[in-house]
């Protein structure tokens, strides 16, 4: 008798945390991420890191995942829409444009700038046969395919200084955005915020570090409790093997396809 195939389903564990230095200064933590499985073992994940001289940037970057997330997952989403470059770049781009006005509006209704409101964007849709991922200012998307090969699918977008980026609110923020389609069979989706850029990623040629997500991808995979897996997920985040390297807020989004 022959059993049914088990078709691969995603787990995710996602978490955001204060960095040292703003717990140092009691600030909040200006990260924010957030995801979501749509039908047909559709996921989609975004993370924003709010700008640190942002007044408000804690509440932007909230407000621009829960709508990004929130506009893709609104959308008539088809066979044709996986299959068919444009129509992936036109639903990130879209979900880009909604993100953006919705921080804008909440900056009017708040009588503030849109500036005070500042973050950078990560949008990433996955299905196990492509990614498209789309990002305005820094961190970093990675993917890695069955045969075990990992590639960054952005990369940090730096200003013309150091410790400067693009930000969603910038006026130029949508010819800067970074858009990026890879159709393999993929089994790992990585999303971090800027925090962890320096441990993730070696800047001098682009390319992500296989040591630091190898691990997280397994943990990822075998993770039967969400709730506990997101316990240990924050505490690696709030180790010393990483506090002593970055004090910055830090968010991380890890998925992996599972057959159990």
């Amino acid at each position: 008798m022959n059993t049914p195939k088990q078709i691969p389903q995603w787990r995710i564990v996602a978490a955001s945390v204060c960095g040292t230095s703003h717990i140092k200064n009691q600030q909040l933590c200006q990260d924010a991420h957030h995801w979501q499985i749509l039908p047909n073992n559709v996921l989609v994940t975004a993370a924003a890191d709010g700008a640190g001289s942002a007044t408000l940037g804690k509440v932007g970057a909230m407000i621009a995942v829960e709508t990004a997330i929130e506009h893709i997952s609104n959308c008539e989403i088809t066979h044709s829409t996986f299959t068919e470059d444009t129509l992936l770049r036109n639903l990130l781009t879209d979900a880009m444009l909604a993100a953006k006005k919705a921080v804008e509006d909440e900056a009017v209704a708040c009588k503030h700038q849109s500036s005070d409101l500042a973050t950078t964007l990560i949008i990433a849709i996955a299905t196990p046969k492509v990614v498209a991922v789309a990002q305005i200012g820094d961190g970093l998307a990675v993917a890695k395919d069955s045969t075990g090969n990992l590639q960054a699918l952005t990369i940090p977008n730096r200003g013309e200084y150091i410790n400067e980026t693009t930000f969603l609110t910038s006026p130029d923020a949508l010819t800067t955005t970074q858009i990026k389609i890879l159709r393999q069979h993929i089994v790992n989706i990585g999303v971090l915020t800027d925090g962890l850029q320096m441990l993730a990623l070696n800047m001098l040629v682009g390319e992500p570090h296989k040591p630091f997500f190898f691990p997280l991808f397994d943990f990822v995979a075998n993770a039967e409790d969400k709730v506990v897996a997101k316990e240990q997920l924050v505490k690696f985040l709030c180790s010393e093997r990483i506090t002593n390297r970055t004090d910055d807020d830090l968010t991380l989004i890890i998925a992996a396809l599972s057959n159990s």
